[in-house]
């Protein structure tokens, strides 16, 4: 990672909060979705999101400043990034989860960041603190839904299950990951355990997929709820880095109980390079979690490797999946 040498770069990353609410008002507006046919002027755009067009046109200019927006002449259209990613319903569309979860939920816990870096508080106790309340669970799973699809197509086009006929998807969430699973595996079942009203968001989710028959929903807390044992794959997906320090312990000792002998872990999060700061997005996420818990901590594949060394588990050299984000550690365990 270079290190900053100008004020003017520093001057960005203090500014940088404003750079995000423009563009999530934007997103609120479906400013993206509005331009997907082409450039229009800001009388049509104001005419289009109901805005006034004096404040449209501040955010427009704010908007093109960054580089999501491009002005050609007295209008504007989509920078090629914004029409293939925020454009509401494209292939690719990634705005329903910066719009949700970022900007609804993520944004504004940070506002206690400093309390949870002193220990003296967060914005929620816990997630189950957070996800017990019902229109922010709805919030959550949707965003989540919307910001895992693609990763857990890639994740499962590259993780043969082979002979697998059950998985357990621990903290599964909207049930992206088990769909795209059991889609690439047509004799694998799986069980999403999450809490009640996430669940009641994901089965929409799998009922949708036509995988009803396939994908059976545990309500419980991870780290409390039995999990069913003799499982050939669990999957702990962005789950261990949601977790205190201590919980990480209590999670893989469950995912070695759960699994029969030979059976596969699979963590897909968050991780750190292993010998040098970053990556920077990777970073930046668990310092977002020290919002929501003090007890959170951050770690590398090296270091989370050994972990699963503790517990029983062998694991494989871990794997990039979201560039910059996430890597995913293959684990066997012993079959003795």
């Amino acid at each position: 990672m270079r290190a900053v040498t100008e004020r003017r770069e520093l001057s960005s990353i203090a500014y940088g909060f404003i750079a995000s609410k423009a563009l999530f008002a934007a997103l609120g507006v479906d400013l993206f979705t509005h331009l997907a046919a082409g450039p229009r002027t800001t009388a049509e755009l104001s005419e289009a999101t109901g805005i006034a067009a004096h404040r449209l046109e501040t955010l427009l200019h704010a908007l093109s400043s960054i580089g999501v927006i491009v002005a050609e002449g007295q209008s504007f259209t989509n920078a090629p990034a914004s029409q293939r990613y925020l454009v509401r319903g494209a292939p690719s569309d990634f705005g329903e989860y910066f719009r949700l979860q970022v900007a609804q939920q993520i944004y504004p816990a940070l506002v206690h960041l400093d309390a949870g870096l002193a220990g003296t508080g967060v914005a929620f106790d816990t997630f189950a603190d957070l996800l017990s309340r019902p229109e922010e669970a709805r919030t959550f799973t949707a965003a989540q839904h919307a910001g895992s699809r693609a990763a857990a197509r890639v994740l499962a086009e590259r993780t043969p299950l082979g002979g697998a006929r059950t998985m357990l998807d621990v903290g599964g969430g909207s049930g992206a990951f088990s769909i795209a699973l059991c889609a690439r595996n047509p004799r694998l079942t799986a069980t999403v355990l999450d809490f009640p009203a996430v669940l009641d968001v994901a089965r929409t989710y799998r009922d949708e997929a036509g995988l009803s028959a396939r994908i059976d929903l545990l309500p419980g807390d991870a780290v409390q709820t039995p999990w069913p044992s003799d499982q050939d794959v669990v999957l702990l997906s962005y789950l261990l880095s949601a977790l205190g320090d201590a919980e990480i312990d209590v999670v893989l000792a469950r995912a070695q109980t759960s699994l029969a002998p030979g059976g596969l872990l699979i963590v897909h999060d968050f991780m750190l390079d292993d010998a040098a700061p970053g990556p920077e997005f990777a970073a930046l996420w668990f310092l977002q979690y020290l919002a929501y818990r003090s007890d959170g901590v951050s770690f590398s594949a090296d270091a989370l490797s050994g972990r699963l060394r503790d517990h029983g588990f062998v694991p494989a050299p871990s794997e990039v999946l979201i560039p910059e984000t996430t890597k995913t550690i293959l684990s066997s365990k012993a079959s003795t």
